[in-house]
């Protein structure tokens, strides 16, 4: 019997933050749905067009934040893990 994946427990969040791209330029502001130890599920316009890897923050500021990778992208939401 395959042993069953257990995923980390969300917690719903509903708030605004920052995605940057290109080694911190092009802040982009996004909608955190849920997030979790693992990653998250954010919501931003033209989520298909998000590169592999980002940083995601909760401030403007580019020297802060989480380095994520996009593991799914579905029209205006995308989930990362945090790397």
């Amino acid at each position: 019997m395959a042993a069953q994946k257990k995923r980390e427990p969300r917690k719903l969040l509903g708030r605004k933050a920052w995605i940057t791209l290109d080694g911190g330029f092009a802040a982009r502001q996004c909608v955190v749905h849920d997030i979790s130890s693992a990653g998250a599920k954010i919501r931003i316009e033209g989520a298909a067009s998000l590169p592999a890897r980002l940083k995601l923050a909760f401030a403007r500021d580019a020297r802060t934040g989480r380095a994520c990778q996009v593991v799914w992208r579905r029209d205006n939401s995308a989930g990362v893990k945090f790397v």
